[in-house]
């Protein structure tokens, strides 16, 4: 009977935890903070919730079965509510738009050339072979630190993850080069404008100052990283069914989804070479757009639109050709798109229950009383917890900073510290929770299952986790920002 057991498909768990947090809003009191708007240096206008201002609210309900009603019908609705919330919908859009110019650079060859040229340097070359998981990593992490790059990676996942099958690794390792390496930047942060800017700014910090042991942080968070998945990668090298996805990964090797790149490396054509600057040129307008112009998910998304475009142009493959090959691409995304929106889905029934609130104060009260060791490590695991509900960093920063920056004062915490804690806490599980759209979008479109990526993830997440504990320690015993 063992052996017909079937894993949950992801989509059925998301929606399965849709359900139980509709459950929640029956068990937890309804509660909510007054808003009110800030003006956030670097930031704009944020709302942020009024410190002290929590009561607990009665829902208008005529009865229990005008509340199950309800309850059923905003359970259904949260996929379609998912899809057309402001903060998730310009990310829906985005990943089939990209996809689709990602799929146009696909039809010119460029990219398959080029992977095959890697493979074959990476066999005939050690340095080559060992250099380049923690190269790409780092490079992706330095983007998650300075920019906050984040669901920029979700395309490049159609890149590593058919690289990595040909360098005799798996999915996952696949996946964990762009999305764990930005992750791990995105956490240990040194100028990421969406959580240390903002926080910083709430909580009435310098502006991206204590850059110097965000640094320290970032370099040994980012070899962490780097660690465990060379470790994971090495070990699925020596031994292939040691891989959490073997049967997935045996399936896509059978279905042509790898390289095989025997020989001498083959040529580049012209035009493919052209392809290639004209993408390297794309990459390097968006970065100098994020971080010059604040370009965010529109910007960037209407950026590979008119790459898309390009591309198809230099590559030969015409109008039509190129407009086949995007809607190709784009409908190859439509399962990472309906995915992303079912995890917003868990959110809006929060909202809807008005717990979030009432989950937050509960945290936020039981800080009062402890010692500024055990206060900063408290707020750590506070903002972990408040992270599967409210996985936007910046969102996250403006519900909670302005209730622990205050509190931080009363504990003996300095507010650098306190921000610190938001940061990790925010940071660390972005790259395991099921409710982070970027996870879900990058799994889904590499064909992972969440629970074996949660499964493997979760002695990172624990080594992770242990380091805050540290790094916390260090910096309340430094007295750091005081």
């Amino acid at each position: 009977m063992l052996s017909k057991f079937k894993a949950p498909d992801t989509t059925l768990i998301i929606f399965s935890i849709i359900i139980l947090a509709a459950v929640l809003t029956w068990i937890v009191p309804a509660g909510e903070y007054a808003k009110a708007e800030m003006e956030v240096e670097g930031a704009g206008m944020r709302e942020v919730v009024v410190p002290g201002s929590f009561q607990t609210v009665e829902r208008d309900f005529d009865g229990p079965l005008e509340r199950i009603v309800h309850t059923v019908a905003i359970v259904l609705q949260a996929p379609i509510l998912g899809f057309i919330d402001p903060d998730a919908a310009p990310i829906i859009a985005f990943v089939i738009l990209v996809g689709g110019a990602f799929a146009v650079l696909t039809e010119t060859g460029a990219v398959e050339a080029s992977l095959r040229r890697l493979v074959v340097a990476s066999r005939q070359s050690r340095a080559v072979e060992v250099g380049m998981i923690p190269i790409f990593m780092a490079v992706f992490s330095l983007g998650g630190a300075v920019f906050g790059m984040a669901e920029e990676t979700i395309p490049f996942i159609l890149i590593f993850v058919p690289l990595a099958l040909a360098l005799g690794y798996d999915s996952i390792t696949g996946v964990a080069i762009p999305f764990l390496g930005s992750a791990a930047g995105f956490a240990g942060a040194f100028l990421n404008p969406f959580t240390v800017g903002v926080a910083q700014g709430i909580a009435a910090v310098p502006l991206f100052s204590g850059v110097g042991f965000r640094v320290v942080l970032w370099v040994i968070v980012t070899v962490v990283v780097i660690a465990f998945v060379m470790w994971h990668a090495a070990r699925v090298r020596r031994d292939p069914t040691r891989s959490p996805t073997f049967e997935l990964d045996e399936r896509k090797r059978h279905d042509g989804l790898h390289l095989d790149a025997e020989g001498e490396p083959p040529s580049l054509t012209g035009r493919q070479q052209s392809v290639l600057w004209v993408f390297a040129l794309g990459i390097a307008a968006l970065v100098y757009g994020v971080l010059q112009y604040g370009w965010y998910i529109t910007e960037i998304a209407a950026l590979f639109v008119a790459l898309g475009i390009v591309m198809g142009a230099v590559g030969g493959l015409g109008g039509n050709g190129t407009a086949r090959a995007f809607m190709v691409g784009a409908k190859d995304l439509v399962a990472t798109a309906v995915i992303i929106g079912l995890a917003r889905g868990i959110l809006i029934v929060m909202q809807d229950g008005q717990v979030i609130d009432t989950i937050l104060h509960a945290l936020a009260s039981g800080l009062e009383g402890t010692g500024s060791t055990v206060a900063a490590m408290a707020m750590f695991g506070s903002q972990t917890v408040i992270n599967f509900f409210v996985p936007s960093g910046s969102g996250q920063a403006a519900l909670t900073m302005p209730l622990m920056a205050p509190l931080s004062d009363l504990v003996g915490v300095t507010r650098q510290t306190a921000v610190l804690a938001f940061q990790m806490g925010d940071g660390f599980t972005n790259m395991i929770i099921p409710t982070s759209a970027v996870l879900m979008g990058a799994l889904t479109l590499a064909d992972v299952p969440w629970q074996k990526w949660a499964r493997w993830m979760l002695p990172l997440q624990l080594a992770l986790f242990a380091l805050g504990l540290a790094a916390l320690a260090v910096a309340v015993s430094i007295g750091w920002g005081s």
